[in-house]
């Protein structure tokens, strides 16, 4: 079960009707698998882990009410230094669970895959190959079993990397029970088993979620049912500082993954975050930095041998700095090469990994046992490929003038023996049957150019091709860096071999060149990729090439389709707002999203309590504009008793006042103290949209309520006749949840309210078909 495989026999769109699972299937495959209603809508569904979920957008937006500029105005210095040394304090903290957590993970992945590889070996050393195939893929089998059925039992949201619902909760999306302890403890067990199974995937991803899950547990102090009511925690009840803390545990997975601090924070800052400023660098840089002090504590104490079968190796760190590399101007060819065939290869991965995943819709759909059997079928043929196809290479007399051993049936090592007589090696076992950190580190290894052969090379390269595109997707938890790395690795290595003589490159730097233009042409990163290399290699005579592949690969990737990650939220029905907006979006004004909407439901200052339930119970809304009586001199030309738009209150509060029956037997306003008497300031920023289990009188129904207290008084308004561009780019950069229009003759004080939704381009276009047409040639 990956990022969309996971989910429903019905697709449902956004009015909550249900379809036909013919449906599902006769949808194209540009279309999402939940489709929208052609009407704009404020109620979005989206798949998240097994379940199609509605989705609620976040509040960034800081709630400008009466009783949270009292509480502004009365904070003391004690109380802001209390916040701020929480926050690092937080920052540290995410850090350091983070970095031991990767770190537990390395440990139990190399000592379970590692005595898996020493048992298979002995079996190789009696010649016993059909014993050895059996212990090599029941042990496989058992492995995969383990992480797949705590994905699909207990934590369905923990399968996949995680990194799309990421990327979506910072754009201000409420993805549900995605950072939960149950999701981060089975991301975690799970994670051990698909990887030491030696499935095509890696734990990178994984780790970049389980950072962000100890994040968000540590900002709302502990999971949903268990949470520590401690005063300070009160100043991150709140989706601002929660998202600054799910970001630094997203730049910490990255730098727990790599070993790469300044890499996971450019990762954080390009891939993920949609809101970023100069506090929230300082805060992230402090946790990679921690988890880097983590790392390299433990790694010297693997190094005196008492972390078991893990030594210098585990973290993906290829230390080539003790070679030197010298490249010319003529080797601008090759290397422009490498970054056109990475941008080519890289799109077209992601055209095939869209099919295969809404052809693994289907499948998963049939419930859970089809989950789990896809995934221990992907696990069967891996491990017969990567058992049976060393016999197909010939086997290579090894070199009397290297100093490693030769040959070695290990579990590492860089000459593998397998089948071959004594003195030879098999160059296709070396990078089949270990571990896929050990294969990397083996195919980027220096002054190793006969080590492998082109027959060799190509059936690796089209065997993780295949596995690359059928692994990502079952019910594990998995991640695309190290698929990806392999591939890429490998087309790098055999176009080194191709050219042979006419370049002064080493193979070695091809294969990193590889992985690093197939890594931009799927996954479209640049700056942050570039340090990571930089970071995993220790070499910084690495950097002009690796600028020029990676600029190379992601815009020939740009011009064929989007990056893995943005089809994948396509695909979820994630609405995910991108940063540019479509040129055919100026062609549109905000008035026209106000008017194919219903029109927009108001509440008075002083309103009725039946009135609110009503509204209530006949709307999802999640906010209201709150009108009133203009308090001032009507200007010239409007009539007396002119409407003015008071503020903005949310659905959460309005349930909050009807749970506390906050009521007033008369219509009047009531004095500040009242408000603070009933409600202390952070007790609103809880989500209580609950409205089931409250009980109202008939008597109490007849009663008011000030809504004057509650209300944002400054919500963010733009006029009638803004394009709908312009409208997005401040909805995104601030962090809007709901933006109202007002109209540009004041006849009345609002005519509309404009959510995420409304400012999607699909559900714009479903809305206005003729906008389709003119696409494509008002994007020229």
């Amino acid at each position: 079960m990956g990022e969309v495989t996971n989910h429903i026999g019905t697709s449902i769109n956004y009015n909550g009707e249900e379809r036909e699972q013919g449906d599902a299937e006769s949808n194209t495959l540009n279309q999402p698998l939940v489709k929208a209603n052609r009407k704009l809508s404020s109620t979005p569904l989206a798949l998240v882990g097994t379940k199609v979920s509605h989705i609620e957008s976040l509040d960034y937006e800081i709630n400008e009410n009466d009783l949270f500029k009292h509480d502004w105005r009365k904070r003391s210095k004690t109380q802001v230094l209390q916040y701020i040394f929480l926050k690092w304090t937080f920052a540290c903290l995410v850090g350091l669970f983070t970095g031991l957590i990767a770190t537990l993970i390395n440990l139990a992945v190399e000592n379970i895959a590692g005595y898996k590889l020493l048992a298979v070996g002995h079996f190789l050393a009696q010649e016993r190959y059909v014993t050895g195939l059996m212990m090599f893929a029941g042990a496989n089998l058992g492995l995969t079993l383990i992480a797949s059925v705590l994905c699909v039992c207990f934590a369905p949201t923990a399968a996949g990397p995680g990194i799309p619902e990421i990327k979506a909760y910072l754009n201000g999306i409420d993805t549900p029970n995605m950072f939960g302890a149950t999701t981060m403890f089975v991301k975690i067990i799970g994670s051990i088993g698909a990887v030491a199974a030696g499935l095509d995937l890696g734990k990178e991803g994984p780790l970049v979620h389980i950072g962000t899950c100890i994040a968000s547990l540590l900002g709302q102090g502990g999971t949903d049912n268990h949470r520590i009511k401690w005063r300070w925690l009160r100043y991150f009840n709140n989706d601002r500082d929660r998202r600054d803390l799910i970001t630094c545990g997203s730049a910490a997975g990255v730098c727990a993954a790599f070993r790469s601090p300044v890499g996971g924070v450019l990762f954080a800052l390009e891939e993920v975050a949609t809101w970023w400023r100069s506090a929230l660098l300082w805060r992230t840089f402090f946790s990679t930095a921690v988890v880097v002090v983590v790392l390299r504590g433990f790694i010297e104490i693997c190094k005196s041998g008492k972390c078991g079968l893990f030594g210098s190796g585990g973290l993906i760190m290829f230390d080539v700095s003790h070679v030197t590399y010298t490249y010319h101007v003529t080797d601008i060819i090759p290397v422009t090469l490498i970054g056109v065939i990475g941008g080519v290869l890289g799109s077209l991965y992601n055209h095939f990994l869209h099919k295969v995943l809404r052809l693994y819709n289907l499948i998963n759909a049939k419930g859970k046992i089809h989950k789990v059997l896809l995934s221990l079928s992907v696990s069967l043929f891996t491990s017969v490929c990567l058992y049976g196809l060393p016999f197909l290479a010939t086997c290579k007399p090894c070199d009397p003038s290297i100093k490693e051993r030769c040959p070695t049936n290990g579990r590492s090592g860089n000459f593998k023996q397998f089948h071959c007589p004594k003195g030879h090696y098999s160059d296709l076992a070396t990078l089949l049957l270990t571990t896929n950190v050990d294969a990397v580190r083996n195919i980027f290894s220096s002054n190793t150019p006969n080590e492998f052969s082109m027959g060799s090379l190509w059936i690796f390269f089209v065997l993780y091709c295949i596995l690359g595109l059928f692994t990502f997707g079952i019910a594990t938890p998995s991640g695309l860096f190290l698929p990806i790395i392999l591939m890429g690795s490998a087309y790098g290595r055999m176009l080194g071999g191709v050219m042979g003589s006419y370049t002064s490159i080493d193979q070695g730097l091809y294969a990193v060149l590889g992985a690093a233009s197939l890594m931009a042409g799927s996954m479209r990163m640049t700056v942050s990729l570039c340090v990571i290399f930089l970071e995993l290699t220790n070499n910084l005579l690495l950097l002009p090439i690796t600028m020029i592949v990676l600029l190379i690969a992601k815009t020939v990737g740009d011009s064929f389709n989007p990056s893995i990650y943005d089809i994948i939220l396509h695909l979820k029905g994630l609405p995910f707002l991108e940063a540019n907006p479509e040129p055919w979006m100026r062609n549109l004004s905000v008035g026209d999203l106000g008017d194919a909407k219903p029109p927009v439901v108001t509440l008075q200052g002083v309103e009725k309590v039946a009135r609110i339930v009503d509204v209530l119970k006949n709307t999802t809304h999640n906010a209201f504009p709150v009108l009133d009586e203009a308090q001032v001199v009507p200007q010239v030309g409007l009539a007396n008793g002119a409407i003015e738009l008071h503020g903005l209150i949310l659905r959460a509060h309005l349930v909050k006042v009807l749970k506390k029956r906050w009521f007033l037997t008369e219509k009047r306003r009531t004095e500040e103290w009242e408000v603070r008497e009933k409600f202390p300031w952070d007790e609103l920023a809880e989500r209580e949209d609950n409205f089931d289990d409250v009980a109202i009188t008939s008597s109490e129904m007849q009663m008011y309520v000030d809504l004057h207290p509650l209300t944002n008084t400054t919500p963010y308004t733009v006029m009638e006749n803004m394009s709908v561009a312009k409208a997005l780019v401040l909805f995104r950069q601030v962090g809007l949840r709901h933006l109202l229009i007002v109209p540009k003759i004041q006849m009345s004080p609002v005519v509309g309210i404009l959510t995420r939704q409304d400012l999607r381009a699909y559900n714009i276009l479903q809305a206005f078909p003729h906008l389709e047409k003119s696409k494509g040639r008002k994007a020229h």
